[in-house]
């Protein structure tokens, strides 16, 4: 029996900008391509929103300057840069007291202060050990994988203020609890993006800058190059049907779609729900079953001024009883009133994402009101985003490992299975975690799947 005619080269699930860039790819070389998308918008985990009549950023926002491929495309783009805003006293909240510092380490006491920065030096050096791309090859990776975060600091931190700021750093990177992750996935990620201090840094780190107009409308430029004809939006993929010739997507609606090769630009707790025939391979299977997302509520509070600037305050804290945590001046350059923006992370995101919004609006304000100050008790305006309430994508930032998942199954994320590629921040090597990452997994599966197809008939 014949099969089917192709209705494209190469299909992609996904319109997040690990999608949109395989298809670029794809489509400059000569080949015909389709993306396709759950979600009525392209993005992903980056979106829109409007907050005191500015466009802020309800995901991703920020961009360092190791990221090449995000600031290339915004240069592309004449898509301007504009500094986060750090100047001034920054605060910790920590035993119940308000206390301002300068520079990367809070105040706090002696002792503790010594033991983080012994212990992120230690950290830093066992993540430079390892190899981005093979972290599950290292000598110690059975050891290190068989141990949460929480428990390596157990073990290796004596002081309360120390193992703290570790907790809130885990939390403001990862959306996760320090007990929810395995310490080779911890180094891992910190591997692929430079170490810790990168992570956690606004001035040559991961916050250091913001787009004007905000990160999502980087998503909706790569998408006209990509061309919007190629575009399918609100179609979301239930089934991926491979046989010896090709592979036949399954959509909403009854549709579907028949391609020589497919990539997969989703996270992997999505690709779980996905139906296969055949059905995923064991390891990529138990892999996507094991890569939960994090927990993450954003949220902008708007001010009539940025008030905590003319104390001399950056606007940006952290708390070691949150719930709102970490906090940053999220004021868009050019406007006369203020923004502090921020996020409810990990435990603290599961607890108000079942909260009606007012409860959950009010924890937030009160939080502020106790970092900052009275004024903060009279916002003029709000707007958030409940990560984990998002059908397409279950939570953010990205998917995570918890003990014996890395080195039982890591070494399958990049692995095709079949005809069918995977994309997404997830598989990056570089920046895991990122919208850099994101873009960089899209060259690998575009380069994957142009020289697969070179090769066959």
């Amino acid at each position: 029996m014949m099969s089917r005619p192709y209705d494209v080269d190469v299909a992609v699930a996904g319109a997040g900008f690990a999608g949109l860039n395989t298809a670029l790819a794809v489509s400059r070389a000569g080949r015909s391509v389709t993306v396709i998308e759950a979600r009525d918008r392209v993005g992903g985990r980056t979106k829109p929103g409007h907050l005191a009549g500015s466009v802020v950023d309800l995901g991703g926002q920020w961009v360092g300057p190791d990221h090449r491929r995000l600031l290339a495309l915004a240069a592309r783009h004449r898509v301007a840069l504009e500094p986060q805003f750090d100047a001034g006293a920054k605060l910790i909240d920590y035993q119940g007291q308000v206390r301002p510092y300068t520079g990367l380490i809070p105040a706090l006491p002696v002792l503790a202060l010594l033991e983080v920065d012994r212990v992120m030096k230690r950290i830093e050096r066992m993540a430079a050990a390892l190899a981005a791309s093979a972290p599950w090859n290292a000598p110690d990776a059975a050891a290190l994988d068989a141990v949460t975060v929480a428990g390596w600091l157990d073990a290796h931190v004596r002081t309360k203020g120390a193992r703290m700021l570790m907790a809130v750093a885990v939390r403001a990177v990862f959306s996760a609890e320090p007990a929810e992750i395995s310490m080779l996935f911890f180094l891992a990620y910190l591997r692929a993006s430079g170490g810790l201090e990168p992570l956690v840094s606004v001035r040559g780190g991961a916050q250091q800058d913001r787009f004007r107009g905000g990160l999502h409308q980087l998503s909706e430029r790569l998408a006209d190059e990509v061309g919007r004809g190629r575009l399918r939006l609100s179609t979301p993929l239930l089934a991926v049907e491979q046989d010896m010739d090709g592979v036949t997507l399954r959509l909403g609606g009854g549709d579907s779609l028949r391609a020589r090769r497919v990539v997969l630009a989703l996270p992997p707790a999505l690709l779980g729900r996905l139906a296969g025939q055949p059905a995923w391979p064991a390891l990529r299977a138990g892999l996507n079953q094991r890569m939960a997302m994090g927990s993450v509520i954003k949220c902008h509070v708007a001010y009539a001024t940025p008030f905590w600037r003319a104390r001399g305050l950056a606007g940006e804290a952290v708390s070691d009883r949150g719930p709102f945590s970490p906090i940053f001046d999220g004021t868009p350059e050019g406007v006369s009133h203020g923004v502090l923006s921020g996020f409810l992370e990990g435990e603290a995101a599961r607890r108000f994402t079942v909260a009606p919004p007012a409860i959950r609006r009010q924890a937030v304000v009160d939080t502020l009101v106790r970092l900052f100050g009275p004024p903060a008790a009279s916002p003029i305006d709000y707007v958030e985003n409940d990560w984990l309430a998002e059908e397409w994508s279950g939570g953010c930032y990205a998917g995570l490992m918890a003990p014996a998942t890395m080195t039982g199954f890591g070494p399958v994320i990049r692995q095709p299975a079949g005809l069918v590629h995977f994309a997404g921040t997830e598989t990056a090597i570089d920046a895991t975690g990122y919208v850099e990452g994101a873009l960089e997994s899209g060259e690998r599966a575009a380069a994957e799947v142009l020289d697969a197809l070179r090769s066959t008939p």
